[in-house]
């Protein structure tokens, strides 16, 4: 099905308004966790290592689910799965206020609020790339500042909210604000397709596969008929046999208008039996073709260099980025920064860097003469050594400045699908996103525990973010090397993998 042209504008900005919101009030909680981190530790007493799973499940299962997330958004559509996931993330929130334990909150916030997250974000995402083609980057930019601004909001929201009512509270009213979401989705108008008419041509070349599938229903529908034809004439050969004794009764039965309107229910029946059939052997068979055309497009995707490294690049990035905004404020609290030289939270400063990096990024993408390949290379590449100088940094000052920087990098994720657009093309967007969101999920799941691990076995942070840092530092420099040779690597679109031709013999009567 082919949409229409991408308005670049109009009700677009609508999208990007509602895409901005939903995300802000999907991912304020779970990007700001880290407030949140800090009570689990000391209400549950459990490891730093087990305690931050929680935080990052509910930013790695929805990225882990990503194929099946991409999957839903092109059968149902933004819409509905928006409103759906909007209940899921509410009653999720809600959920973990009853925690008894750690692993409780390992399902209701981690599982629950995630896989809703995931799917909230590649319906905003999907929707804003049909509306908009030349200002893509910047409506992408726009709508990834929602996540941005939650968090800043988010962190000093849910602070307030436990000193007032408490952790149970907080999840509360958090899940309470997280329904404005079905408010956001019954906005998303989907584009409309294309209602142009194919070309005569193209009319004139599809009629011979149309007459082959007419010819191969009426052969098949004509072998299944025989078939039951044959099966119950023996059945009726054999009962009228046993029920008269002879071939005289047998003649007279037939000649009743009983046994008349019996053949005729059996014709009736046969034919139905046999349209059913034909029907489960088509649908199987499109299924199998649908699945088999998936896989060949998921080899010709990582047939593309280009592809193959920012997969590599997403993992190792996730693995290392992700942890300071789940830990940083753990990290202030281990560098023995007192709580009244906190003059704002350094979560929140992260999140509001990250929406300025978001904005800017997304617009620098926009311009023709930057490569926003090579710009994406280099955010990973300078990440990487602000991550490694976090050891260094032993006040609140340094840590402020450390945050910032980390926190505008990471808006490096709003020119992500504008790099996967590019490498891959527009068509092949929800598979390739799907594919790489899938593995992005797993370093986020697997960056905070590793990290928290690193620092119940040597009781401080240094080696954990020496970790990260050349985690994030290897995927930037393996991104770089292969795109070195050209950019047009990537603008090239793949190739579409050749559909699987039958050839069947027309019917002279055709």
């Amino acid at each position: 099905m082919e949409f229409k042209k991408s308005p670049d504008g109009g009700w677009g900005w609508v999208i990007v308004l509602v895409s901005f919101f939903t995300q802000f009030l999907c991912y304020g909680s779970p990007l700001a966790v880290g407030v949140l981190y800090i009570e689990w530790l000391d209400a549950f007493s459990e490891g730093k290592g087990k305690t931050a799973w929680v935080g990052s499940l509910a930013s790695g299962v929805g990225l882990l689910a990503s194929p099946v997330c991409s999957l839903c958004v092109s059968c149902f559509g933004a819409r509905p799965v928006t409103i759906f996931s909007g209940f899921m993330v509410a009653g999720g929130l809600m959920l973990s206020s009853f925690a008894p334990n750690i692993y409780f909150l390992f399902f209701s916030y981690g599982i629950v609020v995630g896989l809703g997250c995931g799917l909230l974000y590649t319906a905003t995402v999907t929707i804003t790339c049909q509306y908009f083609d030349s200002h893509r980057g910047l409506a992408l930019g726009l709508i990834s500042t929602g996540s941005s601004v939650g968090l800043f909001i988010y962190a000093a929201l849910q602070r307030l909210l436990i000193e007032f009512y408490g952790l149970d509270g907080c999840l509360l009213i958090v899940g309470a604000l997280a329904l404005n979401i079905l408010a956001c989705g019954s906005l998303m108008r989907p584009l409309q397709p294309s209602d142009c008419p194919l070309p005569e041509k193209a009319a004139l070349e599809s009629a011979p596969e149309r007459y082959s599938i007419y010819s191969e229903k009426e052969k098949d529908l004509e072998e299944n008929t025989n078939i039951l034809g044959k099966h119950y004439g023996a059945e009726e050969t054999c009962r009228s046999t046993f029920a008269s004794g002879g071939g005289k009764q047998e003649s007279l039965l037939h000649k009743s208008p009983t046994t008349m309107a019996h053949a005729k229910e059996t014709e009736t029946y046969k034919q139905k039996v046999a349209e059913q059939t034909y029907f489960c052997k088509q649908l199987a068979k499109r299924k199998w073709q649908l699945y088999k055309n998936y896989c060949g497009e998921t080899v010709a995707l990582f047939k593309n260099k280009v592809f193959l490294a920012l997969f590599i690049a997403i993992f190792l990035f996730d693995i290392g980025g992700f942890p300071p905004s789940l830990l940083m404020e753990d990290v202030a609290r281990s560098s023995n920064v007192k709580e009244e030289e906190l003059i704002m939270p350094l979560i929140s400063i992260i999140g509001i860097m990250t929406a300025v990096g978001k904005l800017l990024l997304g617009i620098l993408a926009d311009f023709k003469w930057i490569n926003t390949l090579y710009l994406y290379v280099a955010t990973l590449i300078i990440m990487g050594l602000a991550l490694c100088a976090i050891p260094f940094a032993k006040s609140y000052v340094t840590l402020a400045i450390l945050s910032g920087i980390l926190g505008f990098l990471t808006g490096n994720w709003s020119i992500f699908p504008y790099v996967t657009t590019k490498t891959v093309g527009i068509e092949k967007l929800a598979h390739a996103y799907g594919i790489l969101m899938f593995f992005a999920g797993l370093g986020n799941s697997l960056g905070p525990p590793i990290v928290g691990w690193f620092y119940d076995w040597t009781q401080t942070y240094d080696i954990a973010f020496y970790f990260s840092g050349f985690c994030v530092l290897l995927g930037g420099f393996i991104l770089l090397l292969a795109t070195l040779p050209s950019w047009d690597t990537c603008s090239r679109l793949l190739p579409k993998p050749a559909p699987t031709t039958f050839l069947y013999k027309v019917t002279s009567n055709v």
